[in-house]
């Protein structure tokens, strides 16, 4: 998958979101991402990365093999 793909799938399962996503190795299955939503927004850390695992599904399983997450809600820091 390439990080444009990646891009485009979180950004539409979190509309408004901010996006930024980095391959990590250049194997396309090792990314980084930032997400900066409010969706996030009064949720702890696991439950903003389970929802990004849920958006992303099977690709879970198959094309992504490790996925670092920074998850935000707008106005906390880093933001």
């Amino acid at each position: 998958m390439s990080t444009t793909e990646l891009e485009r799938r979180l950004a539409a399962a979190f509309p408004g979101a901010r996006v930024k996503v980095q391959d990590l190795t250049g194997t396309s299955d090792h990314f980084a991402a930032t997400i900066v939503a409010e969706a996030f927004a009064g949720k702890l850390p696991l439950a903003r990365h389970r929802m990004v695992y849920a958006a992303l599904g099977e690709s879970m399983k198959q094309e992504i093999h490790a996925l670092t997450l920074t998850t935000l809600a707008p106005g906390e820091t880093n933001a």
